[in-house]
């Protein structure tokens, strides 16, 4: 009996140890605070100054501008949280990395799901239905910042790559493209003009009137109404007849010799 009681007895003193344990880190887990993630931010506190502010109050559409602001940095502080999580758990599965950076991020996440809908909230008091879209427009915003930033960036970059490695090629002068006149006929009046027609008229088929259309060589020919032309029956035997047409010239032609 003694020797059944001796494990029990010493797994029970094992579970309730590791649970006083995990009862106390817990504790004392939920009691510390960790370090930011993110330091601060002064868009916010920009946005609740501005709304505080009663004498003289602030206009609408500086308010407006303020939350706009507030919703870009809400946005960029997303693209980077998700940027950031999936490597900061690779690391953590690692052992590269503490806790507490892990729960910090935890936390920025937490305060920025409360932080987008206390801006959703403020956008619906100014118009309704604004605050479904007040992301979308931060972020075309944001997007358009980076690319002014890039263009007005560009001389300046362009002359640190010039001095780093010199100029790619030199600028070439290329002359201004000339007008290109196309002849036309000469006007009336004009000894060209006179010329021309007379070379018309010359060219024309010979015995014909000046101005008349020559007929071209190739053209069809309309067939003549009183032309008339023999023609043969082929019978079913083989035999052919004669058509009345060639009897009445044949009957002619023996008037004319008698």
């Amino acid at each position: 009996m003694a020797s059944v009681l001796v494990p029990v007895l010493y797994v029970g003193i094992v579970i309730s140890s590791l649970l006083l344990f995990s009862h106390f880190y817990r504790k004392r887990s939920a009691g510390k605070l960790y370090e930011p993630y993110f330091s601060s931010h002064p868009e916010r506190d920009v946005y609740i100054s501005l709304l505080q502010k009663t004498d003289p109050p602030a206009h609408e559409a500086l308010l407006k501008a303020a939350l706009v602001r507030r919703a870009m940095t809400d946005v960029s502080r997303v693209v980077r949280l998700r940027e950031d999580k999936p490597a900061l758990q690779n690391l953590l599965q690692k052992g590269s990395i503490g806790d507490d950076l892990w729960n910090s991020l935890l936390q920025a996440e937490k305060e920025l799901e409360a932080e987008i809908m206390e801006v959703v909230a403020e956008a619906n008091t100014f118009v309704e239905g604004w605050g479904s879209i007040i992301f979308q427009s931060a972020g075309e915003m944001i997007a358009n910042e980076k690319m002014r930033t890039l263009y007005e960036e560009t001389p300046a970059s362009r002359g640190i790559k010039e001095q780093k490695y010199g100029k790619v090629g030199a600028k070439i002068d290329l002359p201004l493209p000339q007008p290109v006149l196309m002849p036309g006929p000469p006007p009336p009046g004009h000894p060209a003009h006179a010329a021309a027609l007379a070379a018309a008229a010359a060219g024309g088929a010979p015995g014909s009137a000046p101005g008349t259309p020559v007929k071209p060589p190739n053209s069809l020919i309309p067939p003549r109404a009183n032309s008339t032309k023999a023609e043969s029956v082929a019978s079913s035997d083989g035999e052919s007849h004669d058509t009345p047409s060639t009897s009445k010239s044949s009957k002619k032609r023996g008037k004319k010799r008698k």
